[in-house]
């Protein structure tokens, strides 16, 4: 059934991101310059502006939010009541937190559509050593995580994992100066040509991720790594999860990175024991995950010694 409800695009970002050129140019564009009644509210003002005549042509009323007490249920329940608009857009104060959007109730007839998370890739540095949290929070809600005002020197590979991390569903484009899109080439610290591939401590999290996004690069081949070894009574008789916990931004964040594995002796091991596990890797569906996804057999496991540092970084 196709759905009615008034699509609503959510923008987030920090100050000066370019969440107002982002907007501006999606309004000009030939799918969206179609005349429907459209609000744009807006909850900071920064370098760029909206031209009230411009707006006024392409039939958007803009209007201003000043504070994150003003950014209720009533309150958007009101701007549906005077407005009647067919589409909304919000961009959002990247100072704001992500839970009010979380704890807000929508009008009826509005749907969200899209949740866009932008970020300036000159200061992406700066508010990652600064508040990770607040990005990893915006990011993990994020459909599209868009950088821009990037270059090629800039460790882009990196910005992806990281993303990646905390959302392995949106989709994450990198754009330079100009608006171009610029490719990005995943680097990984091991041959994809050969059929057996050995991990180093430091590279389980890279090769997590990709897994995670190309599983047709690993099905078929073998790979040995050190993890820890999650057992329990709700994996299926036979298995059990080897796995690394990793910090995605801070240390009240952090999560265990794994995927089902195959053993018949997995009884025999204790939660929490370091391992060395070699496993043929698979693309299966498993009522795990309730859906196709990477399953490993191991062909062997091991006791280890734990790594140096246990966690896992995405950098």
């Amino acid at each position: 059934m196709k759905d009615t409800r008034i699509p609503l695009y959510l923008v987030t970002g920090f100050l000066d991101s370019g969440k107002t050129t982002l907007l501006c140019d999606t309004l000009n564009m030939d799918y969206f310059d179609d005349g429907q009644r459209t609000v744009l509210l807006m909850c900071e003002d920064g370098e760029a502006e909206y031209s009230p005549e411009k707006m006024s042509k392409l039939n958007t009323r803009v209007i201003p939010v000043n504070a994150p007490e003003e950014f209720t249920t009533a309150f958007l329940d009101e701007i549906d009541r005077r407005y009647q608009p067919e589409r909304v857009l919000v961009e959002y104060n990247g100072m704001w937190p992500i839970d009010l959007l979380r704890q807000l109730h929508l009008p009826r007839r509005w749907g969200l559509y899209q949740a866009i998370h932008v970020i300036d890739g000159t200061t992406f540095e700066m508010y990652r050593a600064n508040m990770q949290s607040m990005i990893i929070d915006a990011v993990s809600e994020a459909d599209l995580v868009l950088f821009n005002r990037c270059t090629p020197d800039m460790p882009l590979s990196g910005w992806k994992r990281s993303v990646r991390a905390a959302n392995r569903m949106a989709e994450i484009v990198f754009e330079d100066e100009k608006g171009e899109e610029l490719e990005v080439e995943d680097i990984l610290p091991y041959s994809l040509d050969e059929p057996h591939i050995t991990l180093e401590d430091d590279d389980y999290g890279i090769w997590y991720l990709d897994a995670q996004e190309h599983p047709e690069r690993y099905t078929g081949k073998t790979v040995t790594f050190k993890a820890q070894a999650m057992t329990g009574s709700k994996l299926p008789r036979g298995s059990f999860v080897p796995g690394r916990n990793a910090m995605t931004c801070c240390v009240d964040d952090i999560r265990f990175f794994g995927f089902l594995c195959q053993y018949p002796k997995a009884r025999s091991l204790r939660k929490g024991d370091w391992i060395l596990v070699t496993a043929e890797v698979k693309f299966e569906y498993s009522p795990i995950y309730e859906e196709e996804g990477i399953l490993l057999k191991a062909l062997s496991v091991e006791p280890a010694q734990a790594p140096e540092d246990p966690l896992v970084y995405f950098r």
